[in-house]
């Protein structure tokens, strides 16, 4: 493989840099690179082309595993009945667009629109807990206790899907993002395999039972002669990892952001900026996913990068969100700003998030809720997030009354 000749001096270096893509630096971004292997593309237009050109450059290889999985570890994989057949986001087939109206349905803006009432009470009874224990002095981590598990309820509710064990599903989802995207040892793969392995038996249980959208995708799938309880655990596995815990980790984040800049809380308290401009901000300068993955189904030329067929093609998605050529400035955040709203943190194209409305909704409630609770707050602990080529997964946000 070949890369342009011009030297990007702030592109990440290779040994492990493309597993913090959070760490956007500052100044002019790289456009495309190689980087361990990987064609590296930055650029918002670039991003956006990749996005929307699915023949060239094909989804196939969306959730297969960075780190390759062991024999020890398939193992227990495969002893747990383990399969991920393609469905939605590495699904390049016809069938793609069938499953997606299926799950597209149950997401609907005016289904997303029925949780927004029962999200709004929850939300500001956990807030009011959490103010009374800050007015008394005591330190709250809003990650575990308003943040963590919200999308999975909302989710839950809306796809008609019991939300069980609210901590095996954190586990279970956790553990996946961690398996199929982090840089692990063996023994590390082979424990997460036997969670997620573990997890997968129980959705296997849930699809075939399960209600609403789920019986939908039974039917679809029965239709199609294939193996029906495949496809919809296939589904149902990426939903739980990918539908919810982003949602969770990007509330974390944004909670964050607006605690760390008070000045952009009070703009939004003042009414100089709204809650939609404080959201897409947040997207554009926290994006959940900061990067994903394609392959390249044909030799091709990217750009003035050579691309073989077969290479492994990462659209760096939090460096298209802070593009000088479409935002003002891009390594601030600065809710309002022009061009803030044309982020790609959802995606595009055929593949485009089917969660963002009802991810935007979430947010906009608990910013609602929480921007007075953060005035005046002190991080005691800012999140902190493992090494992961598209996830942040924050861990915790501590926060006490100044």
């Amino acid at each position: 493989m070949h890369t342009s000749s011009t030297a990007v001096r702030d592109a990440p270096e290779a040994g492990g840099a493309l597993f913090r893509l959070w760490e956007v630096p500052a100044g002019p971004r790289p456009g495309v690179t190689v980087v361990d292997g990987h064609v590296l593309v930055a650029g918002h237009a670039a991003v956006r082309a990749v996005l929307a050109d699915p023949r060239t450059y094909a989804p196939d290889n969306a959730l297969d595993a960075v780190t390759p999985i062991p024999v020890t570890a398939l193992r227990v994989l495969t002893g747990h009945g383990f399969r991920l057949p393609p469905t939605l986001a590495n699904n390049g087939s016809a069938s793609h667009p069938e499953i997606r109206a299926i799950v597209g349905a149950a997401l609907h803006p005016a289904r997303v629109e029925e949780q927004r009432a029962w999200l709004t009470g929850t939300v500001r009874r956990r807030v009011a807990g959490i103010a009374a224990r800050l007015r008394a002095g005591g330190a709250v981590d809003l990650y575990a206790e308003l943040a963590a598990d919200l999308p999975l309820r909302v989710l839950a509710r809306m796809i008609e899907l019991p939300a069980g064990d609210v901590g095996l599903v954190k586990e279970f989802s956790r553990a996946a993002l961690e398996l199929f995207w982090a840089p692990l040892d063996e023994a590390r793969q082979v424990r997460l395999a036997g969670i997620v392995g573990h997890y997968h038996e129980v959705l296997r249980a849930t699809a075939a039972t399960a209600g609403g959208m789920v019986a939908e995708l039974r039917e679809y799938a029965a239709a199609r002669g294939g193996r029906v309880e495949d496809l919809v655990v296939g589904a149902l596995f990426f939903l739980l990892v990918a539908g919810q815990e982003t949602t969770s980790q990007f509330l974390t984040l944004l909670l964050h952001r607006l605690a760390a800049e008070p000045g952009a809380t009070g703009r939004l308290l003042s009414g100089e900026v709204s809650i939609e401009d404080v959201v897409e901000e947040g997207l554009r300068f926290e994006p959940p996913i900061v990067s994903w993955r394609r392959v390249a189904t044909r030799d091709t030329v990217l750009g003035g990068v050579r691309v073989p067929a077969g290479a492994s093609v990462v659209l760096w998605l939090a460096a298209a969100g802070r593009d000088r050529t479409v935002v003002g400035s891009p390594d601030a955040f600065c809710p309002g700003q022009k061009g803030a709203r044309r982020h790609l943190a959802f995606g595009a194209g055929a593949h485009r998030c089917l969660g963002a409305q009802l991810s935007r909704m979430e947010a906009a409630v608990v910013v609602a809720e929480c921007a007075p609770l953060l005035c005046g707050v002190r991080v005691v602990r800012a999140p902190s997030s493992p090494g992961n080529l598209s996830f942040r997964m924050p861990d915790a946000l501590i926060v006490t009354r100044d």
